[in-house]
Formats: C-alpha cells, structure tokens, sequence
C-alpha cells in the first residue's frame, strides 16, 4: 500500500464492464448450482484470474483495476443467494413465475442495504481487526502475483477444469448417458439404511475448497442422519403409502430428519451470534468514535463519505417501502403499520446479521459463513413479527385468509432481502480486505459493489424464470408431464416454505426442530472440549449435514479428503527430498492449480446447467438432448462412476505434478 499505486487506474469504465460480464456468468452459475445442491461457490478467485487475462490482452492493466473487477464480480455472484428464498413464493401459490421488477427490486435494495452496512463495519472488522479473511488473502495475492506477469498458469487451470466438469455434466444431466449419483439402500428388519454420492466434479471442487475439518463435520452430519436418524424413524414410523425402502427412507430424512437439521442450524447460528456480542460491540463503539473521520486520511482509508450512506439508506428504505406496498396492493385495510414494520425490520435485523455475517466470514471464509442458519431464524422472527402484528390488529386480515398464504408470501419476501443483505456484507468485507492488501481505495470499491448489484439484480429474474420453466422445482412443476427426477430440488426455499408456512398455520413440527436445537447445543459442548486439544468439530457444519442431502456431504466430504492428501503427499515429498524447487510448506487454500482446477470445476458444470436449461426451456422440453433409452441404466451408473473417479485422480496427479 503506497502512494504512488494512487496514480495507476482503478474504477475504470472498462473494468466496470467486465466486471458486469463476469457478474452475468458466476450469478447464473450460483442460481443454478443453489438451486440443485443449496451451495453456492465464491466468484473472487475466478473473477480475478479473468480480469487479469482479458484486461492484459486489452492493454495495460493495474492490480487495482482487477481488484475492482473482481469486487464487482463476486457481489454480483453472492447476491445470488436469493436463490434461497424467491422460489418459495412459486411453491406458496403466490407467484407463477418470477415477476421482474419485484424480483430484482428487493434484490437490489437488499444488496444495498448489504453494501451501506459494510461500510462502517470495514473499519471495525477489517481495517481495524487481525481476522486472518481467508479467501480475501488469497485473492489479494492472485491479484499481486497477475501483476507480475505470473496468472497464466491458473488461468489454464481454471479452463481445463471447466472443460472437464463441462463435458461430464453434458454427459450426465444433458445426454444422460452418464449416472449423476450412485445408491445403496439396506434393511435390517424395519430400519432402512441408505448410502449415496452425487456424481458431481462441483461437489468435488467445493469440497476441495471447504478443506477437512468442514467436509468431515458435514460427513459426520450425514452419518448421524442416514446412519442414525433415519434407520431409527424407519423402524418407528408407520409407513401406510407402503412405499419401498429407498423412497420411505427419502420420505422420512425429508419430512423429520431434516428438521432435526433445521434446528441445529439455528442453534449453531445463535451460538455464532453470542460469541460476536463482544467483537461486534466493540466494532460498533469504533464506528461511532471515527463516524467524523471517514472523509479524512489517506486515499487507501476513504469510504463513501457519510451524504452518500444517508442517501443509499433512504434509497434502500423508500425501495423496500414501495416493494412492499405493491406486493399487498389492493387492500381495503391500512397497510401501512405492516410495511413500515418490516421495513425497520429489514434494516435493524439486517445490520446485526452483516456483523455476524462479516464477522465470520472473516474467521472462516466467505463460503463457510452461516446464511442457511441465519435465515431460518430470520423467518421464525418475521413469521412470529407478523403474528404480533396481527395480535395487536393492525396487520390486514385477508393477510391470515386461505390458509395465511398471504402472510407466509409476504415473510418470504421480507426474508428475501435480508438474505440479499447478508450476503453481500458476508462477502464485501472479503473484498474489502483485499482491496486493504493490494492498497485500493476503499469508496472506490464500494462503487464497484454497488455497480456489481445492480447488475445481478437484473440477471437474477430471467435466470429463475428459465431455470424453473426448464425443470422445475422439486414438488412444483410449471407444466403437466415434465420428468419431476429432474426437478431442482430447491433444498432451502423448501425447508423456507415449511418453516414459514408450518408457523402460521400451527402445524409445524416443533418436536423435531426442538430435537434438532438440543443437538445442537450437544454440539456446541462437544466443539468447546475439542478446542481445547486445539481440534474442532464445527457445530454449524455438522448440523448442514444433516439438512443436506447425502449425494451433497458425501461428495463434498470426498472432495475435501481428496485435498487433504493432496497436501499430505507433498508435504511427506518434501520432506523427503532436499529441493529447494519444492515449497517447505503448504497453505490451507492454496491459490495455484489446485484452487483454480477445483474453481473450474464449479464454474463448468453449472454454466453447462444453465446452458442445458436455456435449450430445454426454448424447446419446452427437458429430456430433448436424452440418449439414456439407448443405455440400460445399470451401465450408466457404472460409467458415470468411472469416468468421475478417473477424473478424481487426474485432478489428483495434476496438482501434485504442478507442485513439484
């Protein structure tokens, strides 16, 4: 960080484009990926590898201007998280499809809402914090080695990644010649005992990036709920459908045991919230001690100055006040007390989940910050909000009609900008840290965010409307006669919907969320004794195993391995040899070919998804590329399990090889 970096070029129009184009492709990629497996990937490192190559290929180029790229880049990717929440208004039978102003609306002021919140926490959390901000790091230094002339290594990684994972999706999900996951189902007397992989070089890369502790707390998760929750329930539950073993047993994990999963969620995210108090308390007490300072200093501690913030709060909240007023527009009763409700709603709750959020994001990374768990609680406090509304009369009564299918809508979307705000703060100050490494101006990047939300907000609507139009979601198909095993099984909007409407309508199962915030706080116990022997079992990882489906732990639990011995082998190499040509240590993330294969893998299946449903959307069909009538689906399981493992070990020797 010198003065002089301030005379290169940073917010350049040519950078704000590209980073628009980047935010078109990753925020596609994570709708389609959220939408199928309910994760999503972290854009920076990709994002910043393309800036490098296309804007060296342009002409001159500066280590901040690719930063403002990738800023603007992996905003746009994370506002996606949306995915979680939109489709529940399909599956409530308020919406049909998704309608585009309202839909990009409350992303946008969500996104905002996450921008503003981050500027004054970027002094408490990043500029004034030693959090270590894993993934920030390693883009930070991506960025420094590209400008070094040193990037196209990863680049060339990041391709033949995609490549690989692009043609074995085209193989699996398009031609279907290919298997997409293998399963084993088992008996023993009642109980049911069910093992499945998802055949899923994204799941692998994912995994890969996770790292061990994180793919063997959700492998943990998944054995207590397949190994354990599910054989016992089985055994215990009457099965009056007489469905066979491997459906009753997806019957149960869906309908009780993933609660159970819900619960420790939530219970995992209250317990990250009470650890934050103090760091988030005394963050808060610096903002207030600086609030006149934000103009002043060197260019590398500039935010946008405090006009901007009161003009993007009240954008934000005139946003979020017209959105909700159109949405229960007409009314014969005042709806104002509602609105102006959730609207203070979204920015109070919104504020404290960016700190937990950031907070966090800054301990572990990005990718491994608790959203799921935070939006399940943010939908017990607006459901419960509602209610307290309507005790008190003032919430409109045809709201609580039809089964309160109005109320459950309107929380979904309340929830949908909180989500939006969570996740932008979640990865901003990611960026931010960056951006503090490689000596950028900081209001400069929060332009750049701003730039990148807009952006995606506009990319999300139509990337819904053809993902669903193409296959629909899980339960809820847009046409007769489409092949519901295809279906994206929109783990979260689901489990959303449940919650939300299970609420309202007094019919939720508190007995198995109740068992799953116990488990939780087992796991909490259990997680404090294990830092002792300086050791981990992440609570919060552990109760996504159980919430997820197994095809998603056990992939990414194998990916994470996989990484593991990657590192293991080379660290035993080097060991072993006295070459100096090999590193004398390994980091947890590295941010050569082994990040970049495994990046390319997330980014080439979902782009070929997405492509594969635009196709099937034009068509009206989504089998229209299917050779599978050609291949008895006992061969396609075999080839599939082939072909993932043969391309498991080439992702293996390539990074060993590369490093040595």
């Amino acid at each position: 960080m010198s003065s002089p970096a301030r005379t290169t070029r940073e917010l350049t129009l040519r950078a704000l484009i590209l980073g628009a184009l980047i935010t078109v492709v990753f925020t596609a990629s994570n709708i389609y990926l959220g939408l199928r497996i309910g994760l999503t990937f972290a854009s920076s490192i990709p994002a910043a590898v393309i800036s490098m190559a296309v804007l060296r290929a342009l002409g001159r180029s500066s280590v901040l201007e690719n930063n403002i790229v990738q800023s603007q880049a992996s905003a746009a990717g994370t506002l996606s998280c949306v995915f979680a929440t939109f489709p529940g208004l399909i599956m409530t039978g308020i919406w049909s499809h998704f309608p585009f102003w309202q839909t990009a609306g409350i992303s946008l002021a969500g996104g905002i809402a996450g921008v503003l919140f981050t500027v004054p926490l970027r002094r408490a959390l990043v500029a004034d914090s030693a959090l270590p901000y894993p993934e920030g790091v390693a883009a930070a230094e991506i960025l420094r080695a590209g400008n070094s002339g040193e990037n196209k290594k990863g680049l060339n990684a990041l391709i033949k990644g995609s490549t690989a994972a692009a043609l074995f999706t085209l193989g699996s999900n398009g031609l279907r010649l290919l298997s997409d996951s293998v399963s084993v189902t088992a008996s023993a007397g009642a109980a049911v005992f069910q093992i499945t992989g998802g055949l899923s070089l994204a799941l692998l890369g994912a995994g890969y990036l996770v790292g061990l502790t994180g793919g063997l707390a959700m492998l943990f998760g998944c054995v207590l709920a397949w190994g354990g929750g599910v054989p016992w329930l089985t055994a215990h539950t009457p099965n009056p459908e007489h469905l066979v073993p491997a459906a009753f047993a997806q019957s149960v994990w869906l309908h009780k045991v993933r609660f159970v999963g819900a619960g420790a969620i939530a219970m995992a995210s209250v317990w990250t919230l009470v650890e934050l108090a103090k760091p988030v308390a005394r963050g808060l007490q610096s903002i207030v001690r600086t609030r006149h300072q934000t103009s002043a200093g060197p260019e590398e501690d500039k935010d946008l100055s405090f006009r901007s913030l009161l003009a993007l709060l009240g954008l934000t909240t005139v946003m979020l006040g017209s959105l909700f007023t159109f949405f229960l527009t007409p009314s014969s009763d005042p709806i104002w007390p509602i609105v102006i409700a959730s609207v203070l709603f979204c920015i109070i709750f919104g504020f404290i989940m960016a700190a937990t959020c950031g907070y966090m994001a800054g301990i572990v990374g990005s990718s491994s910050s608790p959203i799921s768990g935070i939006i399940i609680i943010a939908a017990m406090l607006s459901a419960l909000m509602l209610l307290a509304l309507e005790a008190f009369r003032l919430m409109p009564a045809h709201m609580m009609l039809d089964q309160q299918k109005l109320a459950t809508g309107f929380t979904i979307l309340i929830l949908s900008a909180i989500t939006a705000t969570a996740a932008i703060s979640n990865d901003n100050l990611q960026d931010l840290k960056t951006g503090q490494l490689v000596g950028a101006s900081p209001w400069k990047q929060q332009i750049a965010l701003i730039a990148g939300c807009v952006v995606g907000a506009a990319v999300i609507p139509p990337v819904l409307n053809i993902l669903y139009q193409a296959y629909g979601f899980a339960g809820y198909m847009p046409r007769p006669g489409m092949d519901p095993s295809h279906a994206l099984s929109a783990p979260q909007p689901a489990l959303i919907t449940l919650i939300t409407k299970g609420i309202f309508t007094h019919s939720l199962d508190w007995s198995m969320l109740s068992l799953g915030m116990g488990l939780g706080c087992i796991l909490i116990i259990i997680d404090l004794l294990l830092r002792k022997r300086a050791l981990a079992l992440p609570p919060l990882g552990v109760a996504i195993g159980i919430y997820l489906p197994p095809s998603v732990s056990v992939t990414l639990a194998a990916g994470a391995v996989l990484g593991w011995a990657i590192k293991r082998h080379l660290h035993t190499k080097n060991k072993q040899d006295d070459s100096t040509t090999l590193p004398q240590s390994l980091p947890e993330h590295d941010a050569g070919t082994g990040t970049m294969l495994a990046s390319g893998f997330i980014v080439g299946e979902s782009l070929t998804g997405v492509v594969l449903a635009f196709i099937s959307c034009t068509l009206g069909k989504d089998d229209v590329l299917s050779l599978a009538a050609w291949v008895p689906a006992p061969v396609a399981s075999a080839m599939g399990l082939l072909v993932f493992c043969l391309l498991a070990l080439w992702f293996y020797r390539t990074i060993v090889k590369d490093a040595r």
